[in-house]
């Protein structure tokens, strides 16, 4: 089997797992709106879980749309999906769903605090596969690691204003937002750091990055060095 061939059977299996994962999150989904009064879901905003999470789905393939057609005007050249990130960014929202379909948020001490910090290292490791390869790391570092305190300081919020507020949980929930937003940032630095060093390296060919497609016959003029 040559690289072309091993890189081919990489982004397949990586495409099967994205899928897997959406279709997972969106199982989850119904099965929660089905039995909304279950204990294990009960006061936990499913159903703006079940309007959020499947346009979370979507921010990656629509943001690849986008970036796809920039490269097509600029270049003449599509570039692939990156479907390796758009796996990190689907990751959280299973994990998520499925701590609360098994109840591990309630029965688990250790699950939240440990679902806050892989969640946010997952969702920045998918920006950092998508940041240009030409940033300074100490750049890309901090612009991954801010981003992903800004999203763990928004679904605090967000989840203030869904469930907690005037709630039972309203009495802990300063001590509880700091150790979220802690760990939170704390995931989101780690990943930045190790991703970027993954970056530098060099990880073309993993599918974790958006590649360059072939370029086209009579268009080789068009392609610009990597």
């Amino acid at each position: 089997m040559d690289g072309g061939e091993r890189v081919d059977r990489r982004r397949r299996t990586l495409l099967a797992a994205d899928l897997g994962v959406k279709a997972g999150v969106l199982a989850l989904l119904a099965l929660a709106l089905a039995f909304p009064d279950w204990e294990r879901f009960a006061g936990k905003a499913m159903a703006g879980r079940a309007v959020a999470y499947p346009l979370a789905l979507l921010v990656v393939p629509l943001g690849h749309l986008a970036a796809r057609r920039r490269a097509v005007a600029r270049r003449g050249v599509p570039s692939r999906y990156p479907v390796g990130a758009d796996l990190l960014f689907g990751l959280p929202w299973l994990v998520d769903l499925t701590g609360n379909a098994v109840d591990a948020f309630d029965r688990v001490g250790w699950f939240d605090d440990a679902a806050h910090l892989l969640n946010w290292a997952l969702l920045t490791g998918a920006l950092v596969a998508v940041l240009p390869r030409d940033l300074p790391r100490w750049v890309a570092v901090l612009l991954a690691t801010g981003t992903g305190c800004l999203a763990a300081l928004g679904w605090e919020l967000a989840e203030y204003a869904t469930f907690i507020r005037g709630g039972a949980e309203e009495a802990t929930a300063y001590r509880d937002t700091l150790g979220d937003m802690s760990l939170g940032t704390l995931g989101a630095l780690l990943s930045a750091a190790v991703g970027t060093g993954l970056r530098r390296a060099g990880w073309r060919g993993t599918g974790l990055r958006g590649e360059r497609s072939p370029v086209p016959a009579g268009t080789g003029s068009l392609r610009r060095r990597p």
